[in-house]
C-alpha cells in the first residue's frame, strides 16, 4: 500500500476537500498510473451529496471521478499491453467476473458483479474505491485503454464517460450514412452525441429550447436544429427520424420525440430525469416504434471509441480547472453553467 493526494468528500453536506487515501501496490496484472485529467461527471455530484441512497448510498470519504486519463508509471510483471509512459485512460469500471455471459459478450457494464471506479467494495483493500480526484491510481490492466497521443488530453478524459455513453448507443442502433439522427439537449452528453453523429455520416438534428444555442449546435456538426417550443418546427419533422437520442436529465415530454421516429425507429435516454416519464403506448405501437436506454459501453467498446476519435480527432468541449476549483464548478454545473464539460488538471493537487 501506498499513500495518495485526492479530493475527497467527508459527508454529504460536506465540501470536497483535499486529504491522503491509500492505494493499493501494483499486482502483477495491475497498471498504476498518474492522474493529469480527470472530467467531472454529474453523477460524481450526485454520488457525494449521496442523492442516490436508495440505489446506491454513498460510503464516505468519498473520491469521485470515473473520466480518468493519465501517464502509465509502473506496470506488473505480468502487463503486456502498457509499459511506463504510455497514455492510458480509465473509465467507469475497475472490474468484473469476467465470467458471465455479459462479460463474455465484452458487455462488462451489465455484469451483476461489475466494480465501479469510486464508491463500491475493493476487494483489494476491505473498503470502497476510490476515483480519479487523486494523483494516482492502480488499475487492473483489462480496464486500462489506450488513447491516442495526438488527441488533447484535457477534452479525452471526458470521452471515459460522456463520449461512451453517447457512442454506445448509436453504434447498437447503427447509425452512420443515410440515417436522420436527433439529439435532444445541447449539454455535456448531447455535445458528443452531435459529433459522433456527424462523424458517422448521419443526417444530424438538434432539438433545444435555447435559440441562443443554435449557432453552437452547427459548429459542433449538426445539420439543422430544431426549437423544441416550436410546435411548426416539431411537426415538420413528424415521421422522419431512425434514431433520437435523449440527453435531458430534466422531465420532458419524451412522447413529443417518439412521434419524430419513422418506423421502426429508435429513441434511446441517456439522460435520467429524477421522475417517470409519461410514454402514451400508440406513439410507440403505431410505428413498430421503440423506447429504450444505455448505459456506458463495454471496454472492447470504450477502446473503439477511443480509436475513433483519434481518427476523427474527436474530444469533449472542456473548461480545464484545478481542483481546488471542484466545489465552485458543482455549483456550476448544477446551472448549466458550463460548455460543455469541466476538466480538471490534476498537476494544481501538488500545489495543496
Amino acid at each position: 500500500m501506498y499513500n495518495a493526494r485526492a479530493y475527497a468528500a467527508g459527508s454529504a453536506t460536506a465540501r470536497l476537500a483535499s486529504t491522503t487515501i491509500a492505494r493499493r501496490t501494483p499486482t502483477e496484472t495491475d497498471v498504476q498510473i498518474e492522474v493529469l485529467y480527470c472530467g467531472v461527471c454529474h453523477s460524481d455530484l450526485h454520488q457525494v451529496r449521496n442523492e442516490w441512497s436508495s440505489v446506491m448510498p454513498t460510503v464516505y470519504p468519498c473520491v469521485p471521478g470515473h473520466e480518468i486519463l493519465g501517464r502509465v508509471t509502473r506496470v506488473g510483471a505480468g502487463v503486456k499491453k502498457f509499459k511506463a509512459g504510455d497514455l492510458a485512460a480509465v473509465g467507469c469500471l475497475v472490474d468484473s467476473d469476467g465470467t458471465c455471459p455479459e462479460c463474455k459478450a465484452g458487455l462488462e457494464q451489465f455484469c451483476h458483479n461489475a466494480t465501479l471506479t469510486y464508491n463500491a467494495p475493493d476487494k483489494h483493500t476491505g473498503g470502497v474505491t476510490y476515483g480519479g480526484y487523486s494523483e494516482s491510481v492502480v488499475v487492473e490492466e483489462r480496464f486500462v485503454l489506450r488513447v491516442p497521443e495526438h488527441l488533447n488530453p484535457a477534452g479525452a478524459a471526458p470521452l471515459l464517460c460522456a463520449g461512451i455513453t453517447t457512442y454506445s448507443p448509436m453504434r447498437h442502433w447503427e447509425v452512420g450514412k443515410g440515417k436522420k439522427v436527433g439529439v435532444v439537449g445541447l449539454g455535456g452528453l448531447g455535445h458528443m452525441g452531435v459529433k459522433f453523429a456527424h462523424a458517422l455520416g448521419a443526417h444530424v438534428v438538434v432539438f433545444t429550447t435555447s435559440p441562443a444555442k443554435k449557432e453552437d449546435a452547427l459548429r459542433l456538426g449538426a445539420d439543422e436544429v430544431v426549437i423544441s417550443r416550436h410546435a411548426g418546427e416539431m411537426a415538420r419533422h413528424a415521421g422522419s427520424f431512425d434514431f433520437i437520442l435523449d440527453a435531458v436529465s430534466a422531465h420532458h415530454d419524451v412522447n413529443a420525440y417518439i412521434n419524430l421516429l419513422r418506423r421502426d425507429g429508435n429513441l434511446t435516454l441517456v439522460g435520467a430525469p429524477e421522475t417517470p416519464l409519461a410514454v402514451p403506448a400508440f406513439g410507440l405501437i403505431m410505428g413498430r416504434r421503440s423506447l429504450s436506454g444505455s448505459p456506458i459501453g463495454g471496454i472492447a467498446e470504450t477502446q473503439e471509441m477511443l480509436d475513433f476519435c483519434g481518427m476523427h480527432n474527436i474530444t469533449a468541449d472542456v473548461e480545464v480547472i484545478p481542483i481546488q476549483k471542484i466545489n465552485e464548478a458543482y455549483e456550476r454545473m448544477l446551472k448549466q453553467d458550463v460548455k460543455y464539460r469541466f476538466s480538471i488538471d490534476m498537476a494544481s493537487l501538488k500545489a495543496e
